[in-house]
């Protein structure tokens, strides 16, 4: 992908740089995860019982235990090392969750249903492309560019349309959650809360991507803005803006940042009546425009 400055109207195009080694690239994504993959750092070359050497450990904004491998050339086999330390780490649940509580705090929740490999490099070949749609869905492949004047580009992989049904060869189980999950034995009025919020939600850009998951239900474009939680009385939902950005001139947000919560973000709002929603739409196109 070629990237052009312009100065006065005149186009320059950016020559691209190399790292030293990989070392180089992992220290650069590491220093600066949250900002480049929306993950939370915990560990640097985390050695595993298996004398392993996991590159970087991590934890997403949903809570999912998160490995990142860097790829320094197309001959490295680092799809099948990565599933070798994904099957590992999902057996070894209590050391990686004290490795949280440790760095994150005793609040931070871990969830198991989607672990998730992410592997860094240049390139893919075409091999890359077929083991992992042949191998599982929560293996994400990233590229990234490094250009002159200290430019860093990472896009995600799109992955060739040749998704076949394959038997699953990792002792990983993948939860799979639906919207009826979350509205069954909910009262109708809830039921229709919701939905009215999620159809005004989807429609601020047909980009915005709906994740199910057990706990709530998020909204995302590079990452949640948005995640709303059906209780038995209410809606709860949790918007991913700093506190110091967001107007909120009835002060119907609550700061959770100090308490243990499911939804991504440190601010949530209660949802009771067809009469808040609007309010609560002001709010998360507030979350949602940060995230542009």
């Amino acid at each position: 992908m070629a990237l052009f400055k312009i100065n006065n109207q005149q186009a320059q195009k950016l020559g691209i740089q190399q790292f030293n080694n990989e070392r180089e690239l992992q220290r650069l994504f590491e220093s600066n995860l949250e900002k480049i993959l929306e993950i939370r750092f915990l560990a640097s070359e985390f050695t595993t019982t298996n004398s392993g050497r996991i590159d970087t450990l991590g934890l997403d904004e949903d809570g999912n235990p998160v490995i990142i491998e860097y790829k320094a050339n197309e001959q490295d086999n680092v799809i099948n090392q990565g599933l070798f330390y994904l099957d590992w780490l999902v057996d070894h649940r209590g050391d990686f969750e004290q490795l949280v509580r440790n760095k994150l705090g005793e609040h931070v929740r871990v969830i198991w249903d989607t672990p998730r490999l992410i592997l860094v490099a240049q390139s893919y070949n075409r091999y890359d492309k077929y083991a992992v749609n042949r191998i599982s869905e929560r293996i994400e492949l990233k590229t990234y560019t490094f250009y002159e004047n200290d430019l860093l580009f990472v896009e995600d992989v799109v992955l060739p349309n040749e998704r076949v049904n394959k038997e699953r060869r990792t002792n990983i189980v993948y939860n799979e959650y639906t919207i009826e999950d979350h509205l069954r034995n909910k009262p109708d009025k809830i039921q229709k809360l919701f939905k009215e919020l999620q159809e005004k939600i989807l429609t601020l850009d047909d980009k915005i991507n709906e994740k199910v998951l057990r706990q709530y239900v998020a909204y995302e474009l590079n990452s949640n803005f948005a995640s709303i939680i059906l209780q038995k009385g209410s809606l709860k939902v949790y918007v991913n803006i700093d506190k110091e950005k967001v107007i909120d001139p009835r002060n119907k947000l609550e700061d959770v940042s100090e308490k243990g919560h499911w939804g991504t973000g440190n601010l949530s709002m209660k949802i009771e009546n067809f009469e808040d929603i609007d309010y609560c739409m002001d709010i998360v196109k507030q979350s949602y425009e940060s995230k542009l």
